[in-house]
């Protein structure tokens, strides 16, 4: 019998030493430093339908009061604060050096409710209207700061990064243009959303090794276990979506190298007035925004130390036609 019991709590403890092992591997990585800003962040709340939402908001010193302003979405089961601490501060970094404010939005329910038919959208039984949430925190944001209206834009991260795109789409009278990072456009079936006729610009930077968004297309899932939200475009097919959607012509894509970046293609189209579609293909990257200040878990797959994310975004919106 006590053999038998010493046996058990040698398997128990083989068990539980595996399982920490594995998920130290492949799920924990540690936070990346703060680095020392300029600025002040405050967390703050917004109430709206009935819903009382939390949102961070960063603010260089010295900000001019016509400054332009970025919004960073967080991904599935996140919040403003860990948007925040997995792009590595980046925004922050390129805030101070480019004069423009940040906001991390938190939402209510595991997903944000995007384009997508499939996903985690309800709270207590109902559907929020995020669109309407981030629509108004922005007007908020403009008439507490001075912010420049005609320079807002989103960005995000795999459901932020869809989220993004549906703000391209229904509300580009809000964004100027949105960056959409390991998302895709919902294929036909799984599409909800009701675009204007023309959105706003935008740049997908999407990895062929992500392990959840397929760079392919199809499935968007975890091992065919977990964040199943149907099935999603190419990163190709979604790019041509929003250049057809932007009267753009197919046939005017140029490939634009990134000076010192291995392994990264961008493809752009654009016309001489306000619209532009940008693709930047991460070769070999996994799921995640690539940056150089924070190594990602190997759950979500390879995760290059470059290029930097962010500023290639902010460059992306930087150059806009207002």
């Amino acid at each position: 019998m006590k053999k038998a019991l010493r046996f058990i709590l040698l398997g128990l403890t083989f068990l539980v030493t595996l399982c920490a092992g594995l998920f130290v591997y492949f799920v924990y990585t540690p936070d990346p430093e703060e680095p020392l800003l300029t600025g002040t962040l405050t967390k703050a709340t917004l109430a709206v339908n009935g819903e009382t939402y939390t949102y961070r908001l960063y603010l260089p010193k010295d900000l001019a009061k016509d400054a332009p302003l970025v919004m960073v979405l967080h991904g599935s089961g996140q919040n403003g604060a860990q948007i925040r601490s997995e792009t590595g501060y980046g925004f922050e970094r390129l805030a101070d050096q480019h004069g423009f404010a940040v906001v991390y939005p938190s939402g209510k329910s595991f997903d944000w409710n995007d384009c997508s038919k499939t996903g985690d959208f309800l709270v207590n039984g109902r559907e929020l209207d995020d669109v309407h949430y981030l629509n108004t925190l922005v007007d908020t944001l403009i008439a507490a700061h001075g912010f420049d209206q005609r320079r807002v834009f989103a960005t995000g991260v795999s459901a932020g990064g869809f989220m993004s795109l549906r703000l391209a789409l229904e509300s580009p009278d809000r964004f100027r243009a949105v960056a959409a990072v390991s998302a895709n456009v919902p294929a036909p079936d799984n599409f909800k959303c009701k675009p204007v006729e023309q959105g706003a610009s935008v740049m997908m930077m999407n990895g062929t090794a992500d392990t959840i968004v397929p760079y392919s297309g199809g499935e968007v899932e975890l091992w065919g276990m977990f964040f199943q939200n149907g099935q999603v475009l190419s990163s190709a097919a979604s790019a041509e979506f929003f250049v057809t959607q932007h009267k753009l012509r197919l046939a005017a894509k140029r490939e634009v190298p990134l000076p010192g970046v291995k392994n990264v293609q961008s493809m752009q189209w654009q016309d001489d007035g306000r619209f532009e579609v940008e693709l930047v293909t991460i070769v070999d990257g996994g799921h995640g925004m690539p940056q150089p200040y924070w190594q990602r878990p190997r759950i979500l797959g390879p995760s290059p130390m470059e290029p930097n994310g962010p500023e290639l975004i902010w460059q992306f919106f930087a150059r806009q036609k207002l």
